[in-house]
């Protein structure tokens, strides 16, 4: 699984810089995850044009894929990501763990940050589709089955393909000039566990010194 040339690919199509990837995946499901790829910028809904109107323009919607992990092991897919992160040049890589949220007295946050792992905007239903460009048919069911199973997401900002190589200050001694790695990846991952809720950041810039900036 070579989530790295996906990701690149996508955003050389794309020709926009990358905010953000996350992936997400039911819980102890290890058949199919969810890719979604978060974009900076922006673009005019409708190419109409009405003179003293201005029509403001809309975030660029996410682009979603299904990743098939038939076969796999169950930790290829946390290996894959780190590696696609330390070549993208990411500071870090969070993994997060959710508990089911389909359940009386869940909190509101816990729906809102499970719908939007899923890609689905707050309040929106299931298939409305304009802040997302996805190819997972079965993102729905997967919505469902995480609301009574519980997920995992992980999430890491890559400066290579992405809006944050705009703000490298070169503090980050393993990025070469592109604002990337080369593989091998030092950090290993660690074992799964997805029977209850927590969080965990792997490393992967390092500096020497504190960097002191002036205002």
């Amino acid at each position: 699984m070579n989530l790295f040339e996906t990701i690149a690919g996508h955003a050389a199509a794309m020709r926009l810089p990358l905010y953000a990837v996350t992936v997400t995946r039911v819980a102890r499901r290890d058949d199919a995850a969810l890719l979604s790829l978060h974009w900076h910028g922006f673009l005019r809904r409708t190419p109409l044009k009405i003179p003293g109107v201005d029509l403001p323009p809309r975030p660029v919607a996410q682009s979603m894929a299904r990743l098939d992990m038939s076969g796999e092991r169950l930790d290829a897919l946390e290996t894959a990501l780190l590696e696609a992160a330390w070549q993208l040049g990411a500071w870090d890589l969070e993994r997060v763990v959710r508990p089911a949220w389909w359940r009386l007295g869940v909190p509101a946050t816990e729906v809102s940050e499970a719908l939007r792992a899923f890609g689905y905007v707050d309040g929106d239903e299931p298939e409305q589709g304009d802040y997302t460009m996805a190819e997972a048919p079965d993102r729905e069911e997967m919505l469902r089955e995480a609301g009574r199973r519980g997920y995992v997401r992980w999430l890491f900002r890559p400066c290579k393909c992405g809006i944050w190589s705009a703000v490298h200050d070169g503090s980050d001694e393993t990025l070469d000039s592109t604002g990337g790695r080369t593989l091998p990846c030092p950090v290993v991952a660690g074992p799964p566990r997805e029977t209850e809720p927590q969080r965990t950041v792997y490393r992967l810039g390092r500096a020497s010194g504190l960097q002191l900036r002036r205002s």
